[in-house]
């Protein structure tokens, strides 16, 4: 089946304050964030009309921003106000919706302080995605020769357009190689993540999860780490050392597009999905489903 191009479709995309009909929604190709990375972005998911922990997102677009060295030119409370503008303007109430902020194309080089600061909004339908059943059969990942940068090498608390570059190359070698995904490494050889979601590791009936010193703390990994103390569930984290791929019992990784989702390998091991990813699986997708008032009381 032929994918629907990303620039040719119907709607409408929020752009620079105003509501632009999906295929008008352009930029010259001489911008700065085309040719230099200068850009930072959110991924966010709508279920039942409610945007999961909108406000958390926006303040991390905003931090990301700042880390980037630009300003985002409207208050957080408009960018909340405009993702929910998006999502009704196209109908949606289960959908993808995805804030990104770049330089534009007042200025070409490496510096670009005269560049002005560009803001969109896109939602599109998320449509049917597997159930729990199926799902706990668990991923296949890759692990991949790419590591995570070190944190004084690259911008690594943002979510940054620049740092995804690797994930797609380590993505792309994982599924030439019949894997789902990749699994990556730290600069220092540590556990750190998969290509765009954070890993929990099962050891002897514990939770552990690497400590985000060079990948992003994802707002879902704390949703999960949340949901885990609540059921009185022991999260330990600390930095893993890549040996400790072969001590779990479980893996599962947590992101905003991944939810919660089991994994039946990293390269050679292999892992079984049992009770505690079935647990945390069917708490988030309860969670996600509430309304944010709700939302806010349950992670506390």
């Amino acid at each position: 089946m032929a994918l629907l191009p990303f620039d040719d479709r119907d709607g409408f995309i929020w752009m620079d304050g105003a509501m632009v009909p999906w295929r008008e929604a352009k930029l010259h190709v001489l911008t700065h964030a085309l040719h230099y990375a200068s850009a930072v972005f959110e991924g966010e998911r709508c279920y039942g009309g409610h945007i999961f922990r909108l406000r958390d997102h926006t303040q991390r677009l905003f931090d990301s921003a700042r880390i980037m060295g630009f300003s985002i030119p409207y208050t957080m409370e408009e960018i909340d106000a405009a993702c929910i503008a998006t999502l009704k303007a196209n109908g949606l109430t289960e959908a993808y919706v995805r804030p990104i902020a770049w330089r534009g194309a007042e200025e070409m080089g490496v510096g670009a302080k005269a560049t002005k600061i560009h803001v969109a909004i896109a939602a599109w339908d998320w449509g049917a995605y597997f159930g729990i059943e199926q799902r706990m059969k668990g991923v296949r990942l890759a692990l991949s020769t790419w590591r995570r940068p070190a944190p004084d090498t690259a911008p690594t608390a943002a979510k940054a357009a620049g740092l995804y570059m690797i994930g797609t190359l380590a993505k792309h070698a994982a599924l030439d190689a019949g894997f789902d995904d990749a699994f990556m490494l730290d600069y220092k050889g540590d556990i750190a993540e998969a290509t765009g979601a954070n890993a929990f590791f099962v050891i002897d009936g514990a939770i552990h999860t690497p400590t985000p010193t060079c990948f992003l703390d994802g707002i879902t990994r704390r949703s999960v780490m949340a949901l885990a103390r609540r059921r009185q569930m022991t999260v330990i984290e600390r930095v893993m050392p890549a040996s400790d791929l072969a001590r779990a019992s479980e893996v599962f990784l947590a992101g905003t597009a991944a939810e919660v989702t089991p994994v039946a390998c990293i390269g050679e091991y292999r892992y079984t999905p049992g009770q505690i990813t079935r647990t945390l699986m069917e708490d988030y997708s309860a969670l996600v489903r509430q309304p944010p008032q709700e939302v806010a009381r349950i992670l506390g």
